[in-house]
């Protein structure tokens, strides 16, 4: 533990104080600040000026990361008959029916993301308390409750993420590993941004993102300047 927070110590020296830092800069000293033994997640984390209450400013949705996530998502499939084995064929960790059911019912939780077809809703739907507070959910505005189980658990394991905003309005997405080149995490970074900026509920006022940081697994919060939405890989040499 102590070994830990000396990481730590040492990592948040490389953080000025009160800097708001442009994507590429932040994406860099994020990378220098990953000193775990592992490859560490890089995420971003963003306050947005809506009211999650309110059903038209949930803000929900996926986008399918260009470099990936460096991870291979455990994605388990809600299927019967020949959909069943087409996600099996599409490289489904998991597939079944009530039998998954059962398994999760009694505490399993061993997978990263769930796709379901539509006839089986009424069964995963039960599972709500469950994969609702998780993130786990089906939905089809996230392409998880499709015929086409097999697109579903390719673009997943290809690297396509979700993210929704919380009862806080935070929302936080992963945009690879701490292995990563910069150009490849902060092209990733541009991508979420672009599909983030996209669902901007139109009765959501004033200011959409209010704040943002990215940070690794183990590392400090680096303030990144969200406002940044162009030309993200040569902003440094432009404001020099």
């Amino acid at each position: 533990m102590m070994k830990r927070s000396k990481n730590y110590r040492a990592a948040a020296e490389l953080v000025t104080p009160g800097k708001v830092y442009a994507p590429l800069e932040a994406v860099r000293v994020a990378k220098q600040t990953a000193k775990a033994k592992y490859d560490e997640t890089v995420e971003v984390a963003m306050r947005l000026g809506v009211d999650p209450r309110k059903a038209d400013q949930a803000v929900r949705g996926t986008v399918n990361l260009p470099h990936g996530t460096g991870k291979t998502a455990r994605v388990l499939v809600f299927a019967n008959a020949d959909k069943a084995e087409a996600a099996r064929e599409a490289g489904a960790d998991f597939v079944g029916s009530d039998d998954m059911i059962e398994k999760i019912t009694g505490g399993w939780l061993d997978f990263d993301a769930v796709v379901a077809t539509p006839d089986m809703m009424g069964k995963v739907g039960r599972l709500g308390k469950v994969l609702g507070p998780r993130g786990l959910m089906p939905n089809p505005k996230t392409g998880t409750v499709t015929m086409d189980v097999a697109k579903a658990v390719t673009d997943i394991k290809g690297g396509k993420i979700e993210f929704r905003v919380d009862k806080h309005a935070n929302l936080h997405f992963i945009i690879g590993k701490a292995s990563f080149d910069e150009k490849a995490l902060v092209e990733n970074y541009a991508a979420a941004l672009e599909e983030i900026l996209r669902l901007k509920p139109s009765s959501s006022k004033g200011r959409y993102i209010e704040k943002a940081t990215i940070s690794t697994t183990m590392g400090p919060g680096i303030p990144l300047d969200h406002t940044k939405t162009r030309n993200l890989l040569v902003e440094e040499d432009a404001q020099g």
